[in-house]
Protein backbone atom coordinates (compact mmCIF):
# COMPACT_ATOMS: atom_id res chain seq x y z
CA UNK A 1 0.00 0.00 0.00
CA UNK A 2 1.41 3.34 -1.02
CA UNK A 3 2.46 6.03 1.79
CA UNK A 4 -0.48 8.10 0.40
CA UNK A 5 -3.02 5.82 0.18
CA UNK A 6 -2.39 5.00 3.72
CA UNK A 7 -2.65 8.76 5.25
CA UNK A 8 -6.34 8.87 3.60
CA UNK A 9 -7.36 5.64 5.09
CA UNK A 10 -5.69 6.58 8.47
CA UNK A 11 -7.49 10.29 8.53
CA UNK A 12 -10.79 8.95 6.87
CA UNK A 13 -11.18 6.39 9.77
CA UNK A 14 -10.66 9.31 12.04
CA UNK A 15 -13.58 11.31 10.36
CA UNK A 16 -15.48 8.08 10.35
CA UNK A 17 -15.40 7.82 14.56
CA UNK A 18 -18.17 10.39 14.61
CA UNK A 19 -20.45 9.10 11.84
CA UNK A 20 -20.61 5.47 12.60
CA UNK A 21 -23.06 5.92 15.56
CA UNK A 22 -25.12 8.21 13.72
CA UNK A 23 -27.78 6.46 11.52
CA UNK A 24 -28.00 8.23 7.70
CA UNK A 25 -24.86 9.76 7.73
CA UNK A 26 -23.28 8.36 4.63
CA UNK A 27 -23.81 12.51 3.36
CA UNK A 28 -22.71 13.85 5.77
CA UNK A 29 -19.87 11.66 6.02
CA UNK A 30 -19.04 12.22 2.52
CA UNK A 31 -18.78 15.92 2.72
CA UNK A 32 -16.52 15.93 5.67
CA UNK A 33 -14.40 13.44 3.51
CA UNK A 34 -14.01 15.81 0.43
CA UNK A 35 -13.86 18.42 2.30
CA UNK A 36 -10.67 17.12 3.96
CA UNK A 37 -9.31 16.27 0.37
CA UNK A 38 -11.02 18.09 -2.35
CA UNK A 39 -12.82 14.63 -3.56
CA UNK A 40 -13.86 11.76 -1.96
CA UNK A 41 -10.74 8.92 -2.84
CA UNK A 42 -11.11 5.31 -3.76
CA UNK A 43 -9.59 4.40 -0.64
CA UNK A 44 -11.50 6.82 1.57
CA UNK A 45 -14.88 4.94 0.04
CA UNK A 46 -13.70 1.42 1.13
CA UNK A 47 -12.82 2.83 4.65
CA UNK A 48 -16.21 4.36 5.02
CA UNK A 49 -18.26 0.91 3.43
CA UNK A 50 -16.39 -0.76 6.54
CA UNK A 51 -16.87 1.36 9.45
CA UNK A 52 -20.30 2.27 8.41
CA UNK A 53 -21.44 -1.38 7.32
CA UNK A 54 -22.44 0.30 3.82
CA UNK A 55 -21.94 -1.37 0.57
CA UNK A 56 -19.48 -0.04 -1.72
CA UNK A 57 -22.25 -0.07 -4.71
CA UNK A 58 -24.67 2.33 -2.52
CA UNK A 59 -21.84 4.58 -1.38
CA UNK A 60 -20.78 4.83 -5.36
CA UNK A 61 -24.51 5.59 -6.41
CA UNK A 62 -24.95 8.91 -3.75
CA UNK A 63 -21.49 10.18 -5.08
CA UNK A 64 -22.72 9.88 -8.98
CA UNK A 65 -26.11 11.13 -8.28
CA UNK A 66 -24.95 13.90 -6.65
CA UNK A 67 -22.68 16.01 -9.12
CA UNK A 68 -21.17 18.21 -5.80
CA UNK A 69 -19.38 15.57 -5.34
CA UNK A 70 -15.58 14.78 -7.08
CA UNK A 71 -14.09 10.83 -7.45
CA UNK A 72 -10.74 12.64 -8.65
CA UNK A 73 -8.84 15.25 -7.52
CA UNK A 74 -9.57 18.60 -8.72
CA UNK A 75 -7.13 21.16 -10.36
CA UNK A 76 -5.50 23.71 -8.28
CA UNK A 77 -7.36 26.24 -9.89
CA UNK A 78 -11.40 25.23 -9.74
CA UNK A 79 -13.60 27.62 -12.20
CA UNK A 80 -17.35 27.19 -11.75
CA UNK A 81 -19.56 28.22 -14.64
CA UNK A 82 -22.90 28.56 -13.92
CA UNK A 83 -25.73 27.11 -16.00
CA UNK A 84 -28.46 27.99 -13.94
CA UNK A 85 -31.83 29.46 -15.54
CA UNK A 86 -30.43 33.19 -16.05
CA UNK A 87 -27.05 32.09 -16.98
CA UNK A 88 -28.09 29.42 -19.26
CA UNK A 89 -30.71 32.56 -21.47
CA UNK A 90 -27.80 34.88 -21.44
CA UNK A 91 -25.00 32.25 -23.32
CA UNK A 92 -23.04 30.17 -20.75
CA UNK A 93 -23.52 27.44 -22.75
CA UNK A 94 -20.92 29.45 -25.16
CA UNK A 95 -19.15 30.32 -22.03
CA UNK A 96 -18.60 26.57 -20.85
CA UNK A 97 -17.84 25.02 -24.56
CA UNK A 98 -15.07 28.11 -24.39
CA UNK A 99 -13.38 26.71 -21.54
CA UNK A 100 -13.30 23.64 -22.50
CA UNK A 101 -11.97 24.07 -26.09
CA UNK A 102 -9.17 26.52 -24.11
CA UNK A 103 -8.62 24.19 -21.91
CA UNK A 104 -8.90 20.40 -23.92
CA UNK A 105 -11.08 19.25 -21.24
CA UNK A 106 -14.54 18.68 -20.78
CA UNK A 107 -16.54 19.96 -17.32
CA UNK A 108 -15.74 17.87 -14.82
CA UNK A 109 -12.05 16.82 -15.78
CA UNK A 110 -8.99 18.19 -14.20
CA UNK A 111 -6.55 19.41 -16.82
CA UNK A 112 -3.37 16.81 -16.99
CA UNK A 113 -0.83 19.66 -16.03
CA UNK A 114 -3.39 18.89 -13.05
CA UNK A 115 -3.85 22.97 -12.99
CA UNK A 116 -7.26 23.36 -14.20
CA UNK A 117 -10.52 22.24 -13.08
CA UNK A 118 -14.00 23.24 -15.01
CA UNK A 119 -17.19 22.51 -13.05
CA UNK A 120 -20.89 23.42 -14.23
CA UNK A 121 -23.02 24.81 -11.51
CA UNK A 122 -26.52 25.31 -11.13
CA UNK A 123 -26.41 28.62 -9.42
CA UNK A 124 -24.11 30.78 -7.90
CA UNK A 125 -26.34 33.47 -6.85
CA UNK A 126 -25.39 36.19 -9.07
CA UNK A 127 -28.28 36.46 -11.73
CA UNK A 128 -28.07 39.90 -12.50
CA UNK A 129 -24.40 39.32 -13.64
CA UNK A 130 -25.05 36.66 -15.20
CA UNK A 131 -23.54 34.13 -17.39
CA UNK A 132 -21.37 34.25 -14.12
CA UNK A 133 -17.97 32.40 -13.68
CA UNK A 134 -16.30 31.85 -10.12
CA UNK A 135 -12.89 30.87 -10.60
CA UNK A 136 -10.63 29.82 -6.78
CA UNK A 137 -13.50 32.35 -5.15
CA UNK A 138 -12.89 35.35 -7.44
CA UNK A 139 -16.34 35.93 -9.17
CA UNK A 140 -16.52 36.94 -13.08
CA UNK A 141 -19.61 38.26 -14.57
CA UNK A 142 -21.28 39.31 -17.51
CA UNK A 143 -18.37 36.38 -19.06
CA UNK A 144 -18.61 36.54 -22.92
CA UNK A 145 -16.21 33.40 -24.65
CA UNK A 146 -13.71 36.21 -26.16
CA UNK A 147 -12.91 36.81 -22.30
CA UNK A 148 -12.05 33.07 -21.41
CA UNK A 149 -8.72 33.08 -23.01
CA UNK A 150 -7.92 35.85 -20.58
CA UNK A 151 -9.31 34.83 -17.53
CA UNK A 152 -7.40 31.89 -17.85
CA UNK A 153 -4.19 33.51 -18.89
CA UNK A 154 -4.93 35.40 -15.36
CA UNK A 155 -5.09 32.64 -13.45
CA UNK A 156 -2.04 30.72 -15.52
CA UNK A 157 0.07 33.72 -14.13
CA UNK A 158 -1.35 33.90 -10.64
CA UNK A 159 -0.27 30.14 -10.09
CA UNK A 160 2.88 30.52 -11.40
CA UNK A 161 3.98 33.28 -8.93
Amino acid sequence: MSEDKAKIQEETKKMMVKWKSKRGSLIMALHEIQGAFGYVPWCSMEVVAEELKIPMAQIYSVLTFYNHFKLNPPGKVVISICDGTACHIKGSQSVIDAFESELGVKAGITTDDGLFYIQVVRCLGCCGLAPVVVVNGKTYGRVTPLEVPKIIAEWRETMAM
